[in-house]
């Protein structure tokens, strides 16, 4: 016996998903894990070389709503505190409509419905997209040459009516306004000639410094950890001395960093 965690990562096939699994030393393959009362248990079927364990879920019912009764929501790692029954409507976006990502795009954190209504009424045009925020999100760079980082791939999706949206403003010579790091990497991914096209499917692309941008014009966006990829998008958008000068700023007025802190619009 013992206590483990569990967070979902992918889905891989009907009742079977990816998963990291915390303390990782009580697994092998064939443990068998069971969750709450037991309306939910798992089978451990292998583990992948990037630490990542696929398991086999048995469970009479809707999945989804036995998640929510024997889960919790996930908060990133350097959030060191129990999650809270306020998270649930805290750590997520006013628009988000998909399940599947493992975190919140924190930039989005900070648009109400409010908000949005008055940027509509001030003819700032909204377009969506869906994103399932992936491992890549908390995983710090730890080789020498930054080039030979591996992103966690992540599914994504565009529709043809919002690349239409997104072309029809760039040919009008309209900004294009990213509202946090993983929307920059959807449009980056399947831009081409400062044009977007509808797509499903994975990404794995990394933006480092010497990266040239396509598509987006600016960027909403959080703080961010030190030796990150999301840092690394952001200095190659706007420049590693600028944003260490705008970082050492925040530091200074006390500006809150982070999944829950503040935001900065970078034109």
């Amino acid at each position: 016996g013992g206590k483990i965690e569990l967070l979902l990562t992918r889905q891989k096939g009907e009742n079977t998903w990816e998963a990291l699994v915390k303390p990782g030393r009580r697994v092998t393959h064939g443990t068998r894990i069971t969750f709450g009362e037991g309306a939910l248990t798992g089978k451990v079927l292998a583990k992948s070389s990037l630490g990542l364990y696929t398991v086999r879920f048995k469970y009479n019912g809707d999945f989804e709503e036995i998640l929510a009764q024997v889960g919790r929501v996930p908060l990133p790692p350097y959030i060191k505190r129990e999650p809270s029954r306020t998270d649930k409507e805290e750590y997520q976006c006013v628009y988000a409509k998909e399940a599947g990502a493992i975190a919140a795009p924190t930039a989005g954190l900070h648009f109400t419905l409010a908000l949005l209504d008055k940027l509509k009424r001030d003819g700032i045009h909204r377009v969506t997209l869906t994103l399932h925020v992936g491992l890549g999100t908390f995983q710090p760079v730890k080789v020498e040459n930054i080039e030979m980082h591996k992103m966690h791939s992540e599914y994504f999706e565009l529709s043809q009516a919002s690349a239409s949206q997104i072309n029809t403003a760039k040919g009008e010579g309209r900004k294009i306004v990213a509202v946090g790091t993983t929307s920059v990497r959807t449009l980056e991914t399947i831009a081409s000639d400062c044009s977007v096209d509808s797509y499903q499917g994975y990404t794995d692309i990394f933006i480092y410094p010497g990266y040239q941008f396509k598509v987006v014009d600016a960027l909403v966006t959080n703080f961010h950890l030190p030796k990150s990829t999301l840092l690394m998008l952001v200095s190659a958008f706007a420049g590693r001395e600028f944003i260490f000068e705008a970082y050492q700023e925040a530091i200074a007025q006390k500006y809150r960093f982070y999944s829950y802190g503040d935001a900065m619009l970078i034109l």
